[in-house]
């Protein structure tokens, strides 16, 4: 579960894209060439943003150098593992990548609260900070941040909308048993 760093701020920087279609709706990804750095549902503004922050301007050229587009696929048919080991290159401080590497560890059809992941990270008490964290993972679903619910078994934010956390939660068989958003503290 490592996740490279390539350098910030590089303009001119060829970012690797392509796109796949599920039940969903169609996902984007985004590669550099040390790893994936970013997944979205839809349009990915939220993503494209943070690419932006990142990388300044860059060249886009379609393509897939690992392997990224057909784990999707295979995730989205049912395999739920395919999409475990791809390589990553997510930048993010130090804090948001040790949680996006524990985010890594949770398996398909389980998931763990926000307290949950502060402990395992070590930080008990860096709930909130936790919960940022996890809200700016670039790369949905392959870090997966869907799997991370309230302290109640509650769904909480995710970039894209209640509805498809619960989707993509059900698809991996886990039983939601409080669908109401409410606050996360």
């Amino acid at each position: 579960m490592d996740i490279e760093v390539s350098s910030a701020l590089v303009h001119g920087m060829k970012l690797w894209t392509g796109s796949v279609a599920s039940r969903w709706g169609t996902w984007r990804v985004w590669s550099t060439d040390f790893g994936l750095c970013g997944v979205a549902a839809e349009s990915g503004e939220r993503v494209t943003d943070a690419l932006r922050r990142r990388f300044g301007t860059w060249d886009e050229a379609e393509g897939d150098p690992h392997g990224v587009l057909p784990a999707l696929r295979r995730y989205f048919v049912g395999d739920l593992d395919a999409i475990r080991g791809l390589p990553l290159d997510v930048g993010g401080t130090e804090f948001q990548r040790l949680v996006w590497v524990e985010l890594q560890a949770i398996p398909p059809g389980e998931t763990r609260t926000y307290a949950e992941l502060a402990a395992a990270i070590g930080r008990p008490t860096a709930v909130r900070a936790v919960g940022a964290a996890n809200g700016a993972n670039p790369v949905s679903i392959v870090v997966p941040c869907h799997r991370v619910v309230g302290a109640d078994g509650s769904l909480y934010g995710y970039a894209g909308g209640l509805p498809l956390k619960r989707a993509l939660l059900a698809h991996e068989g886990v039983v939601v048993r409080n669908e109401r958003q409410r606050t996360l503290f």
